[in-house]
């Protein structure tokens, strides 16, 4: 009798180990059924909070709560056995106090049994990132455009572009690396700072809108695959347009039913010789 082996998540250490290496290979999950989808290829999937944007149709990522993120986290990990899964801390969940991140981040992990958790910010958040891994919560950091300060920094535009800019990046990704952060997403920032911090930092960097160069590259699952119809930021590659198929899919089956070309026979339960035969009565 043959025993199955069991499949080996990917953890923490795992993507450090690949500093240098092959790229990383992420992608953004909220679902089950999407995380099924993206398991046997990707080394990490993130539970973004981008998933009040992308599900919830909110204009920015402030409005998603602590318990969304856990129960999106658990739906998968449900669906998912081999990639690493992270889940961004929601704006308000972490800022405060390092006290407060550590009561919310070992929540997270406990009730998903998620491997780490990402928080944005750099030199003002390096004693919390130290706090969080000294007491064994891992965590992925996040610098560059930070898109739960949105409203502080004006906008989502690309950051980096004035030497005073890119001086407080690359203080900031190394403040994170430097407090024991396993990982840094360096996002909407210039190719050759992002190249410069990923020489220049020891742990991984994950780029998104910042370079090839990265130690991997993240993106939205739906933007790639052409699900929704917002607004696509420029440093997405669209590798289909399921949208598009949804569409027309839709339209079929509604043509199906005015039709009533559907239900066909194959879709229904057969009839008893009772209902098959009106003229025929019980008794």
């Amino acid at each position: 009798m043959s025993v199955s082996t069991p499949v080996r998540r990917a953890t923490p250490r795992d993507i450090v180990a690949r500093k240098g290496g092959d790229p990383i290979v992420c992608l953004t999950a909220y679902t089950t059924p999407m995380a099924q989808a993206l398991d046997d290829t990707v080394d990490l999937l993130l539970v973004g909070d981008s998933l009040g944007m992308v599900l919830y149709g909110l204009e920015t990522t402030l409005g998603v709560s602590l318990e969304m993120m856990i129960e999106h986290t658990k739906a998968v990990m449900r669906g998912s056995q081999s990639a690493c899964v992270v889940v961004d801390m929601p704006f308000g969940s972490y800022q405060e106090t390092p006290d407060q991140a550590f009561r919310n981040a070992g929540r997270v992990l406990a009730e998903t049994g998620c491997a780490a958790v990402k928080i944005e910010g750099g030199v003002e958040m390096a004693s919390t990132v130290r706090f969080l891994v000294e007491r064994g919560v891992p965590v992925l950091g996040h610098v560059g455009l930070k898109p739960q300060s949105v409203n502080t920094a004006g906008g989502f535009g690309v950051q980096g572009r004035t030497d005073d800019e890119a001086a407080a990046i690359i203080a900031d990704a190394e403040a994170v690396a430097g407090a024991g952060a396993f990982a840094v997403v360096v996002e909407n920032i210039v190719e050759p700072l992002a190249r410069a911090i990923t020489a220049r930092i020891s742990i991984p960097t994950i780029g998104i809108g910042a370079s090839p160069a990265c130690d991997g590259q993240i993106l939205v699952a739906e933007d790639i695959l052409g699900l929704g119809t917002g607004h696509i930021p420029r440093f997405v590659r669209r590798y289909a347009s399921l949208n598009e198929q949804i569409i027309a899919a839709v339209r079929a089956y509604a043509d199906d039913v005015h039709a009533r070309r559907f239900p066909g026979p194959e879709h229904v339960a057969g009839a008893p010789s009772l209902i098959d035969s009106p003229g025929r009565k019980a008794g």
